[in-house]
């Protein structure tokens, strides 16, 4: 049995807003320390993301296992839906509005530290077929790379491994890659370095569906029984009866 939903949506909440909180206000603070180098300025957000989001794993992994992410939420209800692994279907709307509503305030959180208006919308234009297709790729490698970790009794090294790739994946894809719809949305909310245009979010988050949809068949293609671990993504969280020990 499980830790009551509440208090997983919680923490789904707290840790998808101090996410973005990092992307946001490593963004901020790169634009200010690195002016005029924007390549140093992505190196720098890149380094704060990648740490924050293994840290954030560590904190929050054991309590809802720390997805932060809608689609790989979608995906571990998809997969374990069968075999009773993986979120239920009440649980997945609640980790989903957690993790928006997270990443909204998370972006708020970033510009009232750097004494910015609270809500600003990006007037930063991120559309293009390339820039859709960076993001299919970003979110089926992130989602796969999770699944995997859980099959092969790898999950010791979640922390590390997703905030390399997410690292990584600022500088392999041309959209920096977002890979995930909650923090698009949050992104939004900023205009800042981070920022997205409104308009520019539903071509984003289309195209992180798709890099689901390619993950699912993916997972299916090289790890078959997937399924059966959906309970371990990204990282085991506690049960009631393993926290009264």
């Amino acid at each position: 049995m499980t830790l009551a939903l509440p208090r997983r949506a919680s923490a789904e909440f707290a840790g998808t807003a101090l996410l973005v909180a990092a992307v946001v206000g490593s963004g901020i603070a790169a634009a200010r320390l690195s002016p005029g180098d924007v390549g140093l300025q992505l190196l720098e957000n890149a380094i704060a993301t990648a740490l924050a989001l293994g840290a954030l794993i560590l904190t929050f992994g054991p309590v809802s296992g720390a997805h932060f992410n809608p689609i790989v939420s979608a995906v571990d209800w998809w997969l374990g839906r069968r075999a009773g692994t993986g979120l239920t279907g009440r649980d997945l709307p609640a980790y989903v509005a957690a993790q928006v509503g997270g990443a909204i305030i998370g972006a708020v959180l970033a510009d009232l530290m750097f004494d910015l208006p609270a809500v600003t919308w990006s007037r930063t234009g991120r559309v293009g077929g390339n820039l859709w297709l960076a993001e299919v790729v970003a979110t089926a490698g992130l989602v796969v790379l999770v699944f995997a970790l859980a099959r092969s009794g790898r999950t010791s090294a979640a922390p590390a491994a997703v905030g390399a790739y997410i690292g990584a994946a600022y500088w392999f894809t041309s959209s920096t890659s977002f890979a995930n719809p909650a923090v698009t949305i949050g992104r939004a909310f900023t205009d800042t370095f981070a920022g997205i245009a409104p308009a520019s979010v539903p071509g984003f988050i289309a195209a992180q569906l798709v890099g689901g949809v390619v993950a699912i068949a993916a997972i299916a293609a090289w790890y078959p029984h997937a399924a059966d671990t959906a309970g371990a993504v990204v990282v085991p969280h506690l049960t009631q009866e393993t926290e009264a020990r």
